[in-house]
């Protein structure tokens, strides 16, 4: 049995992560940090931020690095919790535990709140 990550359940844990303020069709907390390791960083530490933003698509999160690099993600609503949003490179997933996923790109890797589980049936 494969384990997926409801995407649900990310939402609503990443909106829960920071205030956030309503802008019309954007969805903002600027400045919400999360744990993550930077290129040639040796470990994880709570110093790059994540704004998110709704879109034709979905929810788009810009994950930002101390050092000005940022990725953007997507969530995804069949069980890979997020992907990368646009760019050659993939978003790699991995869970931690049963609250948390891991996304390695671009030699960064953040940890965002998640269920991991059953994507509830609609």
């Amino acid at each position: 049995m494969s384990t997926r990550i409801s995407s649900l359940a990310v939402l609503l844990l990443l909106a829960a992560c920071g205030q956030a303020s309503d802008t019309g069709n954007a969805e903002q907390a600027a400045g919400d940090r999360i744990d993550c390791a930077p290129p040639g960083a040796q470990g994880f530490s709570r110093v790059c931020t994540i704004d998110r933003m709704r879109s034709d698509d979905g929810l788009i999160l810009t994950v930002h690095q101390p050092g000005g690099g940022f990725h953007r993600l997507r969530t995804t609503r069949d069980g890979r919790g997020v992907v990368a949003a646009d760019g050659a490179e993939q978003a790699a997933v991995s869970v931690v535990d049963p609250r948390t996923i891991e996304i390695a790109i671009g030699g960064a890797r953040y940890r965002l709140p998640a269920t991991v589980g059953p994507i509830p049936k609609r």
